[in-house]
């Protein structure tokens, strides 16, 4: 080799690792001009590594050897003499194992994972592998650290290169490793390599699972042993492996997750630990919970570990919201089990320790349980309903607490319950209002109580009317004196209270945005940046409140401080800007027109951007590189050749976590966008036309998007560009079955663009709220376009919903789940929505094919009537029967033949103890009655006394049971209409007349007044004792006053009846007040 050659590469990089950047550029420039580039800096940079006396000169050797070898798939490696590449691999393990640095040793090592990357698959390095297996059981520990840091590394580039039976000897090997008893960085590496061979075992490769496990006991010993020294750099990689092995599809931790968990939870609740790794112990359980929820339900953990959360609950929590803490981290741990597992297994235990807890002497124990209580409603709202009477006091109580972290608590917890609990949270409106509206005017509870006030005013309707002059009078003081942070959640409550209101919000609306006039300008970050973001969002609801014609004079102006919001550099005020864009649009329809030309690129722009680590590269600064660089400390920054940045992640001596962060305002940016896309086309229509095609495509990309609600709002976008589309086309009504008149050309087009990428996404997507949102979009497109829409697909289609119903797609795949083992019957409350979902698309198949449905039945039968079992949830029971009576509407005759087993189900579900069960039971055995073509004057009497127990329904009940009752009408309306002569109209029909009139669900008024038509044209003598009440039912519906309870058809049918009446009965007639309603009136 030329002396001079290797002289000079060494004074460069001498010259590199100095702290001046004039002499780094020029090094940099003369290196990648006169060495970098010729093969035999390869063999020259190894002599450097072996041989210099200057530590850091070695390390940057090291790294640009390294870089050299793997550049351009080994190409300057490959162009290096074949005896000199023997003579490298001959002398690398000697110089690596010379090394007195570790820091060099570990680059040395990757320089030798480099070569092995490209040697090993050919079978041309066959003394690395026993070298490297000899060194690691060697009586030194430096040794023994270095060799199995090599092998590490090597795992890393070629794990797939070795043979079975070699992966069987490493197992061995690793299970002595494991247990190195003098060096803790053996036994660290030695997880994470096992880590890396984890990803490649195959879910057929018995031994090599079998093998894998039987070492995790011992893997989780020593992160237990890193957690116990402190040590955060090794405990952190090691809970990385862990991660790693919750989400791989192959059953690795299955018969361990129980020791896991027991682990996880003693590491994360052992004060004596350093906060940090507490907390990756945490976040590790709620890895385990979210991913391997079947070892998590089938052990019944859950009580356990709720268990050991609550005293972590308890625990102080940091001021900045984006801190973690062992508090937060158990919280979110709480979360995860009420949306993951089925509440029975979550909610009386924790039902218990809240008990416990807030009847503790110690207010950190109250505001815990309150805390706790507030996360698990998401998962439990349905199995709560029911025991709402006891949560009650324990929330009111809370309220009420003498210490203001506990009222605090309980204020969030109310948000939490108005979001899920709607119905529970209004009815309590009389006390929560008032309560609430105190702890606003209290410093200390004020930020939480308008929280909470928000969430309550957004549920309110027309309940807020007694108090909106008060609730006015009191936040718009305190838009004056609050702190900004206050302010904002003042704003977003003046905002619900609007939502609320709605008309009667006129004469606050001019008052407050006077003084919300110089929120919407504030330039500064932080506060001020959500303040106005907050106020946008406001101003966007108070427009749909007061209406167009009163909100148009604002709105020109408001659009331009929208646009001006999009400037500024903020994603959150994008956001915000695009919301009231789509706000602006359902309000002003055709009139927001003109701003489509500058709203539509904002949009697209904003879908197209690149995110944190994406495209753009790491951000690392140049300042930061520069100086690691010059001070040989990191082995990253190797000299790039050409320019082409190079950073080798590995060692970077920085915040990889600050690196690789994805930005999440960035993500819920682009969500908004893609939404927002669908809302200006449904709004705006022909007008959305030109930039249909652009959108269509930036739309279709998102939908391989990592970000969940990315994927979700385009999905949900693209479909409803579709309907919307389909409706600007003038198409007529389509009629039912499998041959579909043909669409307009465009339509087609646009369906053929956009059907496909959302099926290829199914097959992959595993988010069920993606999925879910799928099958709804496609379920409302189906029943808009009708059956050319699915022409060519609909087997594609019909799958993804008899997939989701049998629990078997990826999103529902769980894969410690053996596959031959059905799913289990207990569910998170979360899955009955994707249930639902799955549903929804089932019904609007079978409407879409109408009698073309006929043969699939069986299957999506079976599919669906298994969720109507008593263990089920409510949901999961109501939706099933709801489900089936839609079919059965799609369907009409051609349902006949099932006819038996439906009843069946229907029998059952009429006496289910749940009036929303029954008010679905209701209408699909009327449905059925009324559209199978067998004779089923026989089920009469028994169907009646199915129905009977349903009309007995107490004045104090809850809205549910006359929904009930209502449904039970049409029913008995349909058997009449059906089959007169097979009713007792002696038994029936008092009782069918004191349920009239309906005043739940108007939509089964159409069957009850069909009934009463044919009663009066064929048996009016029967209806004689009734005349009364049915003139008094009359007027109730026909009341120009009240809303529409009929429909013009049966009004029509009504009048004309109530002028035949006249002739006979004018006295009676004139007495109800139905004069008005006859011929010449």
């Amino acid at each position: 080799m030329d002396s001079n050659f290797v002289q000079g590469l060494h004074a460069l990089l001498t010259q590199s690792t100095a702290n001046d950047t004039v002499q780094l550029k020029a090094a940099t420039a003369q290196l990648n001009r006169e060495y970098y580039k010729n093969p035999a800096c390869i063999p020259a940079l190894v002599q450097i590594v072996a041989s210099s006396p200057d530590q850091s000169v070695r390390q940057l050797a090291a790294v640009e050897l390294r870089k050299r070898v793997a550049q351009n798939s080994g190409d300057l490696w490959t162009q290096v003499a074949p005896p000199e590449r023997e003579e490298i691999k001959g002398k690398l393990p000697d110089i690596v194992l010379a090394e007195p640095n570790n820091l060099v040793r570990h680059s040395t090592a990757r320089v030798i994972a480099a070569i092995a990357s490209i040697e090993i698959p050919l079978g041309t390095w066959p003394t690395l592998l026993p070298f490297v297996t000899n060194t690691c059981t060697s009586q030194s520990v430096t040794h023994r650290e270095v060799a199995v840091f090599i092998l590490f590394t090597v795992l890393e580039n070629v794990v797939e290169g070795f043979e079975a039976n070699q992966l069987g000897g490493l197992f061995v090997l690793f299970g002595g490793l494991l247990r190195d008893e003098q060096s803790e960085e053996v036994r660290v590496t030695t997880v994470r390599a096992l880590g890396v061979i984890a990803q490649y075992i195959d879910a057929d490769d018995k031994a090599d699972i079998k093998a894998f496990q039987q070492l995790l006991p011992s893997m989780i010993q020593v992160i237990g042993q890193c957690v116990e020294a402190g040590n955060e750099t090794g405990a952190r990689q090691l809970f990385d492996v862990l991660e790693t092995l919750l989400i791989l599809e192959i059953p690795l931790l299955g018969q361990h997750i129980p020791q896991l968990a027991e682990f996880l939870i003693t590491c994360g609740g052992n004060r004596n630990y350093d906060q940090e790794l507490r907390v990756l112990s945490l976040n590790a359980l709620n890895w385990t919970v979210q991913y391997k929820k079947s070892k998590v339900q089938s052990h019944n953990l859950a009580p356990a570990l709720l268990e050991g959360l609550m005293p972590l609950t308890t625990e102080e929590e940091p001021e900045d919201i984006d801190d973690d803490a062992p508090s937060r981290s158990a919280l979110r741990i709480i979360d995860g089990l009420a949306t993951n597992l089925p509440p029975n297994q979550v909610f009386p235990a924790l039902r218990t320790l809240i008990q416990r807890y807030f009847t503790s002497p110690d207010p950190n124990n109250r505001r815990g349980a309150m805390l706790a209580l507030g996360v698990a409603v998401e998962g439990c709202s349905e199995f709560m309903t029911p025991l709402m009477g006891e949560v009650w006091p324990v929330i009111e109580a809370g309220l009420a607490d003498a210490d203001a972290s506990v009222r605090k608590a309980s204020c969030i917890a109310i948000s939490c319950l108005c979001e899920w609990l709607e119905d529970e949270c209004v009815a309590k409106h009389a006390i929560l209002v008032p309560t609430i509206m105190q702890l606003v005017n209290d410093p200390s509870t004020q930020r939480s109580a308008c929280t909470a006030l928000d969430a309550l005013l957004e549920i309110l309707h027309d309940n807020i009317d007694q108090y909106l002059h008060l609730i006015m009078e009191r936040l718009a003081g305190l838009l004056d004196t609050a702190p900004l942070a206050v302010k904002a959640v003042i704003v977003g409550a003046i905002g619900s209270a609007a939502h609320a209101s709605k008309e009667k919000f006129l004469p606050y609306f001019e008052p407050t945005m006077a003084k919300f006039q110089h929120f919407l300008v504030l330039t500064g970050e932080g506060e001020e940046q959500e303040l106005r973001g907050i106020t946008m969002d406001a101003v966007g609801t108070f427009s749909e409140a007061v209406g167009k014609e009163v909100f148009r004079p604002y709105f020109a102006d408001l659009m331009g401080v929208a646009f001006k919001g999009m400037e500024m550099g903020s994603a959150r005020l994008r956001e915000c800007s695009f919301l009231f864009f789509g706000v602006m649009a359902k309000v002003f329809e055709d009139e927001f027109a003109p701003y489509l030309p500058s709203v539509v690129p904002a949009l697209v722009q904003s879908l197209q951007q690149a995110e944190h680590g994406e495209e753009e590269g790491l951000a690392v600064s140049t300042s930061d590189a520069v100086v690691s660089f010059a001070s040989g400390t990191t082995p990253a920054t190797a000299i790039p050749v050409d320019g082409a940045t190079e950073l080798d992640i590995e060692d970077l001596n920085i915040d990889l976590d600050k690196m690789l962060d994805v930005n999440s305002t960035i993500c819920i940016e682009k969500e908004i966008a893609a939404d927002t896309i669908g809302v200006l086309m449904a709004n705006t229509t022909s007008h959305f036309l030109p930039y249909v095609e652009q959108c269509t495509v930036e739309l279709i990309g998102q939908l391989t998007h990592y970000y969940d609600g990315i994927r979700k709002s385009s999905t949900d976008s693209l479909l409803e560009i579709v309907r919307a589309f389909y409706d600007l086309s003038g198409a007529q009504e389509w009629v039912p079955g499998a041959s579909a008149a043909p669409l307009d050309p465009r339509v087609k087009e646009l369906v053929g663009h956009v059907l496909q990428p959302l099926l290829d996404m199914y097959e992959s997507e595993d988010n069920k709220k993606v999925v879910a949102g799928l099958c709804i979009g496609l379920a409302e497109t189906i029943s808009k376009v009708g059956p050319a829409f699915i022409e060519g697909k609909t087997e594609a289609i019909a799958s993804i919903a008899l997939q989701v119903l049998d629990q078997k797609a990826v999103c529902q795949q769980d894969p410690d789940q053996d596959e031959e083992e059905e799913a289990p019957e207990d569910s998170a409350e979360y899955d009955s929505i994707l249930i639902s979902s799955a549903g929804d698309l089932a019904a609007a198949l079978a409407t879409a094919l109408g009698p073309d449905f006929t043969q699939a039945f069986p299957t999506f039968f079976a599919a669906i009537a298994k969720y109507y079992k008593k263990n089920r949830s409510l949901s999961d029971r109501s939706s099933a029967i709801g489900c089936l009576s839609e079919i059965i509407a799609g369907m009409k005759d051609a349902v006949s033949p099932h006819t038996e087993a439906l009843l069946e189900l229907f029998y059952r579900a009429l006496s289910d103890p749940e009036p929303e069960v029954q008010t679905n039971a209701c209408f699909a055995s009327g449905l059925l009655i009324e559209h199978s073509t067998m004779d089923l004057s026989a089920q009469y009497l028994h169907l009646l006394a199915a129905l009977r127990p349903i009309f007995e329904v107490p004045a104090d009940a809850p809205s549910a049971r006359f929904n009930a009752r209502d449904n039970a009408v049409g029913a008995v309306s349909r058997l009449i209409k059906r089959n007169l002569a097979a009713v007792p109209l002696d038994q029936v029909l008092p009782v069918f007349f004191d349920a009239l009139p309906l005043k739940h669900d108007f939509l089964e008024n159409r069957p009850a007044f069909g009934a009463i038509f044919l009663l009066f044209n064929t048996q009016p003598q029967a209806l004689a004792p009734y005349l009364d009440k049915l003139l008094q039912v009359f007027a109730f519906v026909l009341d120009p006053s009240g809303p529409d309870m009929v429909g013009d058809e049966v009004r029509a049918q009504l009048i004309q009846l109530i002028g035949l009446l006249n002739a006979s009965h004018p006295a009676q007639i004139q007495a109800t007040g139905l004069t008005a309603f006859l011929p010449g009136a």
